[in-house]
């Protein structure tokens, strides 16, 4: 991060610079294809407004993608029970709503897949590492695998407008499936 003091002013125009990104990478579908020129063109800041806040495209991008895994990562956040796992997934939900649009937006590029993936990941461990203590399940990493691919592939889907459930009924059937499977 390049600013190191975010004021009101420099969080709305990283927050102005973030939303055009989004829009950008909505259209464009690919990272590779947005330029510094065109985002501040639309933005309607200078360039060096841009450079003072991010080096380049790519730190746009991944501030986005550090903010989620900071979510998802919280180290603070430990899991040792089943309903604080079930917390979790409402945190996770809670965040999703909160920002529907901009994932809507980011979540079209075929780019966003690699990185769906990596949160997947993160969440994967975090769950095995709380139930494999507290669950007899030979087939833990397995269950966890299988469910959070299922979960991915939804939330892919939602986002992308090929859903025809709400957010909201598809974090229901989260809660429900995950309280069936590690009943």
């Amino acid at each position: 991060m390049k600013v190191q003091c975010l004021n009101s002013s420099s969080m709305k125009t990283r927050n102005l610079i973030k939303k055009v990104f989004a829009q950008l990478i909505h259209e464009k579908k690919e990272l590779n294809r947005i330029t510094v020129t065109e985002l501040v063109k639309r933005a309607d800041i200078t360039r060096s407004t841009f450079y003072t806040h991010y080096d380049n495209i790519y730190q746009v991008a991944s501030e986005y993608q550090m903010q989620t895994i900071d979510l998802l990562c919280n180290p603070d956040l430990k899991l040792h029970s089943k309903q604080d796992i079930l917390s979790y997934f409402h945190n996770i939900y809670t965040c999703l709503k909160e920002n529907e649009e901009t994932y809507k937006l980011l979540l079209t590029a075929d780019d966003s897949l690699l990185f769906l993936d990596k949160l997947k990941n993160i969440a994967s461990d975090k769950i095995y590492d709380a139930l494999k203590n507290i669950c007899g399940d030979p087939y833990l990493d397995l269950t966890i695998s299988f469910l959070m691919n299922g979960i991915t592939v939804e939330m892919i889907r939602y986002f992308r407008n090929e859903s025809s459930y709400s957010l909201e009924d598809l974090f229901a059937n989260i809660q429900s499936w995950f309280q069936k499977l590690f009943s």
